[in-house]
Formats: structure tokens, C-alpha cells, sequence
């Protein structure tokens, strides 16, 4: 049997809020762990909009998904937390006062506390049914590159902010993007609907994908169904982007012994959850008020790790100090 690993803190999610919670737990002299169920650091940022600039980060008027990541990464990086990518936490148990947490795998980490930043938690795209077999062979849920659509024409499957920012994105690059939608409103912020209609972006409402058909090559042409027209008009498509939202849920941390409502887990001002030595922060922590910002999950990081400090440590210092050099 292999040993387990130990750790201070075991961090459960990769995301933003994670990465500054391992740089924070650093900073407290706190030995990390981090675990996620992607294969890469960055969460839902890496996931699903790598290329997409990010506007509501406190010092950045702009700064690419990946660039966010990357630089939170490196802020990490210089106390060595030990990453355990591509890994679901599942079991979790209490031993000698650590928790030990079963990893799918067969790996085991031993922690004196748990941080979950998970995020929404595991995430699925919905499908689009008549796409399926063309999954990964010119339908994508998710657009990491838009450099690897250059001169293609691309259909967007959605109406919500994903698939408008994704129409913006490849409008440069694209030779042609139209989008699809199944009703006459849409989800996403009005400003970008109407920034991709001032772009002429053709928009095709009350309408539906019905079928992908290749030529040999790769991927072709769509056929819609539209209400009220008779004859299902077809579109050139070496791309479909199916942006048709996803389903979430938290997995085994459901059954951790948290209070959970609508997939989130309830905290108070310190972050704790229901039990002790557990904290959440992030998008998947819940309290009065709360906002869902990468800013928010910051500044719930460094409140978690500051008051998960003093539940190892009670001769520790709540405020660990400035750390300006």
C-alpha cells in the first residue's frame, strides 16, 4: 500500500481562488497540496476560455485566461505546492485528527486541513444530439485556440455569453461565423449580443442543428430547422461550436459532511464550513451577499488560509502581516 501524502493543507480545486490559496498557504509557511479533476492548473479559466480576456481582475484592465493561470502559477510556484492534477478527491475520512482524503487512483492525502475551491465542481457540456458522433472531429464544446479555426466556417450552437464572446473572438480570424439559437432572447449581457450584431455576425433564431454531414475531408455543412420556414436551409461548417451551457455537481464532496444548498457549500465569515478544519472559497462557497468573482475568491483565499493558520496553530497570528518587500 502506498503511503500517503502529507501536507498542512490540502487544497481540492486548481482554479484561480486554489492557486493564490496555495501561494497564500506558502506565505503562512503552510505545506500544500492541490488536487484537481483537470489535467491542467486553472480550472474552468483553462477548461473553457484560455483565450479570452478577462476585464473585473483587480490590477489588470486586461488579461487573457491563460496569462491569469500562468502568472497565478508562477506566484505559486515559489513554495512548492505539490500538484495532483488529473485526480479526483473522493473519500474523505478522519484519522488521528487528519483528514485523509482517497484520491480515484488508489493515492491517499493526509492533511491537518481541507480548502475546497472547486469551483461549480465537475462540469459537463450539454450535448448537442445531433452532433454526437462529430464530437472532437469538428464539433467542440470549448475553444482553447482560436488561431485552429483561421479560414473555417464556424457555427455557434447557443445564446448565452460563451457563444457571444466566442463569436467576437472568431470573427477575425473565422471566414465565416454564424450563430444559432433555439428562441428569440438570449442569455448573455445585452452589450455583447449587440457587439456581434454591429459586426453583421448573421444570427439565425427559433432555430435548430438537425444534422452534421461530412465530405470526405472533415466536417462540411449543417442542416437547421427553423420555425416557420419549410425548407431546412443549410450552412457551410468546418467548425460547430456547441455552447449549449453544462451541468455541474460536486461529486464525493457531497457526501464530506458539509451543508450544502444548489451546489454550494455554506461558509461564515471565516470561511469555515460545517466542520472544523474544513474551509471553501471561491465560487463554490455560499454566504448572505455573496458576488461570484475571481476578485471575490482572492480575497476569500487569503481569509481561509489567515484563519486556517490559527486553527492548526492558535499562538499563530490572524494577520500574518503585509507582504510587501
Amino acid at each position: 500500500m502506498t503511503a500517503p501524502i502529507d501536507a498542512d493543507l490540502l487544497i481540492v480545486g486548481a482554479g484561480p481562488t486554489g492557486l493564490f490559496a496555495a501561494y497564500y498557504a506558502g506565505f503562512r509557511e503552510l505545506s500544500t497540496v492541490v488536487v484537481d479533476s483537470l489535467p491542467e492548473p486553472g480550472g474552468q479559466v483553462t477548461a473553457m476560455y484560455p483565450e479570452k480576456t478577462i476585464y473585473d481582475v483587480a490590477g489588470f484592465p486586461a488579461v487573457r485566461g491563460r496569462d491569469l493561470v500562468s502568472a497565478l502559477v508562477e506566484q505559486a510556484d515559489q513554495w512548492k505546492p505539490t500538484y495532483l492534477l488529473g485526480r479526483r478527491a473522493a473519500t474523505l475520512t478522519e484519522v488521528d485528527g487528519a483528514f485523509e482524503v482517497g484520491l480515484d487512483g488508489g493515492a491517499t492525502v493526509r492533511a491537518r486541513a481541507v480548502l475546497v475551491t472547486a469551483g461549480i465542481g465537475e462540469f459537463t457540456p450539454r450535448p448537442l444530439p445531433a452532433g454526437s458522433e462529430w464530437l472532437g472531429r469538428g464539433m467542440v464544446h470549448f475553444v482553447p485556440s482560436f488561431e485552429a479555426h483561421r479560414g473555417h466556417h464556424v457555427v455557434i450552437v447557443g445564446g448565452g455569453d460563451s457563444a457571444f464572446d466566442w463569436a467576437l473572438a472568431l470573427h477575425p480570424v473565422a471566414a465565416s461565423v454564424t450563430m444559432v439559437h433555439r428562441r428569440a432572447k438570449f442569455r448573455a449581457m445585452p452589450a455583447t449580443v449587440r457587439q456581434v450584431e454591429e459586426l453583421g455576425v448573421p444570427i439565425i433564431t427559433d432555430a435548430e442543428v438537425v444534422a452534421l454531414r461530412g465530405d470526405g475531408t472533415g466536417l462540411a455543412e449543417v442542416e437547421l430547422a427553423v420555425k416557420g420556414v419549410d425548407v431546412n436551409p443549410v450552412l457551410p461548417a468546418n467548425t460547430v461550436v456547441a455552447a449549449l451551457g453544462f451541468t455541474a455537481d460536486l461529486g464525493p464532496i457531497e457526501s464530506w459532511g458539509l451543508q450544502i444548498h444548489q451546489r454550494s457549500i455554506t461558509v461564515d465569515s471565516t470561511m469555515r464550513t460545517a466542520r472544523d478544519r474544513i474551509y471553501a472559497a471561491g465560487d463554490v462557497a455560499a454566504y448572505p451577499g455573496k458576488v461570484k468573482l475571481i476578485a471575490t475568491g482572492f480575497g476569500e483565499a487569503a481569509t481561509a488560509v489567515n484563519n486556517i493558520a490559527v486553527a492548526l496553530d492558535p499562538d499563530a497570528h490572524l494577520f500574518p502581516g503585509h507582504s510587501s518587500g
